[in-house]
């Protein structure tokens, strides 16, 4: 009999993010014990913003139970197990939640990812390699971002896809994961934190630039950043290809002598 087809992980992913409205920070396999009552579960679990999302298989689009972690008090340090898996436990106000990963490697990350995004801090831990630190740190200013967002009333349900490889240096301040409605109602309802705002392209894989200028007949303007490899191309014109986004922020300053101001929220 044949297999029903499986969905495609673009798919899957693009499910999940509607479902759950929040950013992908870390993924992977995790087993899963509450407060010492039960035997562990192996789930395929997520990290987006500060909740566990647990999924009982890699591909399913919808997740079967959801932990927020935001209120981790303290973690123990990572140990291996009679099978060499990694365990370590987080204390929360409601009880205990006991992991397992794979390796001491994965459980030091699931840790560190899990600690970043509920502590806003990156943690002090001497084991972890500077690649891991450096993800954790990317993680840590999107999160940051989306905190801001939120406290500024503004929807977060749009999420960028995480810059290419080489362009792990921090997104610019100017950057909200808004949509190009959203946009034009901050620099609306904000004339004095800017009026220029980064986003999310509406395809998902690329950005925009929404502007705003004019006080008594506004005019609202927004351009196509297309990402192409490490580079980003600006569409006017003439296309203008710039090695990063904050070039690109900054090409629109320097060529309207200032007028153009990145939109930045006061935190």
């Amino acid at each position: 009999r044949e297999q029903p087809p499986q969905p495609a992980p673009r798919r899957i992913f693009q499910e999940r993010q509607r479902i759950t409205g929040l950013p992908l920070y870390f993924q992977g396999y995790l087993s899963v014990r509450h407060s010492r009552c039960q035997e562990f579960r192996v789930y395929w679990t997520e990290l987006r913003g500060t909740t566990l999302f647990f999924y009982d298989e890699k591909k399913a689009p919808a997740y079967s139970q959801k932990l927020d972690v935001s209120d981790v008090t303290s973690a123990t340090d990572v140990y291996p197990d009679e099978n060499g898996s990694a365990q370590f436990i987080l204390m929360l106000s409601k009880g205990e939640l006991e992991l397992k990963a794979d390796d001491w490697e994965c459980g030091k990350e699931w840790k560190g990812f899990i600690l970043t995004v509920t502590k806003l801090s990156l943690p002090l831990d001497e084991s972890l390699l500077p690649g891991q630190l450096a993800r954790m740190h990317e993680v840590l200013e999107k999160e940051k971002k989306r905190r801001i967002a939120l406290k500024s009333g503004f929807s977060t349900s749009l999420n960028r896809k995480s810059p290419p490889c080489g362009a792990l240096a921090t997104m610019p301040e100017c950057f909200y994961a808004v949509s190009r409605q959203e946009a034009m109602e901050m620099l609306e309802k904000n004339p004095s934190c800017g009026n220029l705002i980064l986003r999310p392209g509406s395809d998902s894989k690329n950005y925009a630039i929404t502007t705003r200028q004019g006080l008594d007949t506004p005019c609202l303007k927004h351009y196509k950043v297309m990402s192409k490899g490490t580079s980003y191309i600006i569409e006017l014109e003439r296309q203008v290809m710039l090695p990063s986004l904050q070039d690109v922020v900054n090409y629109f300053v320097t060529q309207t002598r200032g007028n153009l101001k990145p939109f930045v929220t006061p935190t």
